[in-house]
């Protein structure tokens, strides 16, 4: 409301703003004085990060609490660009500012020789601005090309011409993102690909407040928050944090991914579109089986601990994510062909997203000798085998003795991935007790037909996984250790 934001300096200076506590105090205190209330409130301080919250946030807010620069060191898909502008809610609704000014000057302790001047000729009449919190936040991404320029500023001829000033003048200076950011949040992404000369410059108006655009030295003691990215291995594979600079930094917080697949699903669930609204009524509503997200969810857990993949790369939490999206673009498709009521997603359709999976997934020498796709697919049954271990007594289960005893006999049987579920269903009831093990395991309910295709796709390929049987796409599942029959199955 107006009457809550005064519109002139004399009206300000009469309100709170003008006033301590408010009066005098810097972007980082207020963002310590608004993080204590939250804290003192209770609740999550960053909603929708998942799996910080006894790890990272702590040390977070202890480096806020203590008012420091920080830098975010981490693998790419670590929520660290999410983290930063998180950290929006920590500070005030609104803020006043000298109107006109482009680096936020403050009423009672200005910068530029713009709002110093309008303040001497205009006094307690001086207009005043108001800006949301939103707009107090800038963000960079570093690259080998950002100029001093880009960040701080330039000398702008065609204001100098205009104005009739010399280019010596300080009202001739174009102010780059960093100025403009003061009284806020500035947040530079992936740090070590900035030039070091340009990292200079930014650890220069961090200490002592000025720079020198052009040879001119200009006195620019901002009030900002730094905050930094960094993936570790860009330490030494593209550039590094000259020491200065890293000196000039509070403190150091290293993300991680998803200790637990829970909190992996948790993540997934949150970012992958998956609540559909078919167009018109053509496509049916999704339903996902928790056993598809968790064997989506460990595909990604797999890949990070296999020695085929570049760890230093990591793999980003956008891989499960991207391949949820296309699991369901899978069942979707199926399921507007069959005219079914439901979309709902199998085992198979995992396998259908494999453009998800290989695109993400930076190989070693000996990975590229076997090619994404072959590594894609043990993946996907590896992530099956684990998430059928997990609900399993012991590894060497009679129930699936059971079923192992059917292929060994010579019998195969295939499913087609785009069969009906209905169909797939009486396929499967074929092996003798998979039906009965997918009810005892609880992976469905005997009246839910696509929930079962999916529980028995589950354990047909943890078995292939630990090659008690045999997959193939040509030929279905069949016999470990002697030539499949002839397929069976819809």
């Amino acid at each position: 409301m107006t009457s809550s934001r005064p519109p002139t300096l004399g009206q300000l200076r009469a309100s709170p703003w003008g006033k301590p506590p408010l009066l005098g105090r810097s972007v980082r205190e207020e963002i310590r004085i608004n993080l204590l209330r939250a804290l003192a409130a209770g609740g999550d301080l960053f909603p929708g990060i998942h799996g910080y919250k006894e790890t990272i946030i702590p040390e977070l807010v202890h480096a806020l609490l203590a008012r420091q620069h920080f830098i975010l060191l981490g693998l790419r898909g670590q929520a660290k660009s999410r983290i930063l502008r998180g950290l929006v809610r920590f500070l005030d609704e609104w803020m006043p500012i000298v109107a006109g000014s482009e680096v936020n000057d403050n009423p009672f302790a200005p910068i530029s020789k713009y709002a110093r001047e309008r303040l001497a000729a205009e006094a307690d009449e001086t207009p005043i601005a108001w800006v949301g919190r939103e707009a107090r936040y800038v963000e960079k991404l570093a690259t080998p090309d950002v100029t001093i320029a880009d960040l701080i500023g330039d000398l702008d001829p065609i204001r100098a011409a205009r104005g009739g000033h010399v280019l010596s003048d300080e009202l001739t200076m174009h102010f780059g993102l960093l100025p403009r950011a003061n009284r806020g949040i500035f947040a530079l992404n992936e740090l070590p690909d900035l030039a070091g000369k340009i990292q200079v410059g930014l650890f220069n108006i961090m200490q002592e407040g000025d720079v020198q655009l052009k040879g001119y030295p200009v006195r620019l003691p901002l009030d900002v928050l730094l905050c930094f990215t960094a993936n570790p291995e860009d330490y030494t594979a593209r550039g590094k944090i000259i020491t200065p600079l890293k000196d000039r930094i509070g403190a150091e917080i290293s993300t991680h991914y998803p200790q637990e697949v829970e909190l992996g699903m948790a993540i997934t669930e949150q970012e992958a579109w998956t609540a559909r609204n078919g167009l018109g009524g053509i496509a049916p509503p999704v339903r996902i089986p928790r056993v598809v997200r968790e064997v989506v969810e460990r595909v990604a857990f797999e890949a990070r601990e296999d020695k085929r993949v570049d760890r230093r790369s990591g793999v980003s939490q956008r891989l499960p994510i991207s391949t949820l999206e296309n699991v369901v673009s899978s069942a979707e498709r199926r399921a507007i062909a069959h005219r079914e009521r439901e979309t709902v997603p199998r085992i198979s359709d995992v396998y259908a997203a494999l453009p998800a999976i290989t695109g993400k997934l930076e190989l070693e020498y000996e990975g590229e000798l076997q090619g994404a796709r072959v590594i894609a697919k043990e993946l996907i049954r590896r992530a099956a085998l684990r998430a059928l271990l997990d609900r399993l007594l012991h590894e060497d289960d009679e129930r699936l003795d059971r079923i192992v005893a059917w292929f060994d006999q010579g019998s195969a049987l295939k499913v087609a991935g785009d069969e009906r579920a209905a169909a797939a269903v009486k396929a499967f009831a074929v092996v003798p007790g998979l039906l009965e093990l997918v009810h005892e395991l609880e992976l469905a309910v005997p009246d839910d037909p696509p929930g079962q295709v999916a529980g028995c796709e589950l354990v047909l390929e943890a078995l292939a996984a630990q090659k008690r049987i045999t997959r193939s796409e040509e030929r279905g599942w069949g016999a470990a250790h002697s030539k499949p029959g002839r397929p069976r199955g819809a």
